[in-house]
């Protein structure tokens, strides 16, 4: 069951921070976005970390207020979710 969480824990914020970057470079190329749900949901399932670090060092995001307070909200979830199923 801990080698099941780590390997989700693992993919699925690779999985945040690359489409959290893709969005961004869709921002600066004024393509099709991703929609802000699809990104809080990725948030929710897990991948709170990878959204959050994407946000940051992409720059993206940063100014909605949603994010700012909704992405670390969801991290703390995550980090509670996470430390019971590895215990």
């Amino acid at each position: 069951m801990i080698k099941v969480v780590m390997l989700w824990f693992v993919v699925i914020n690779i999985i945040g921070y690359v489409v959290m970057s893709e969005d961004k470079n869709k921002a600066r190329k004024r393509r099709e976005r991703v929609p802000e749900r699809t990104l809080f949901l990725l948030a929710t399932i897990g991948g709170a970390l990878g959204v959050l670090i994407a946000m940051y060092r992409k720059r993206h995001k940063t100014r909605h207020t949603s994010f700012r307070i909704g992405i670390p909200l969801l991290l703390l979830l995550n980090v509670l979710l996470y430390s019971y199923f590895l215990r």
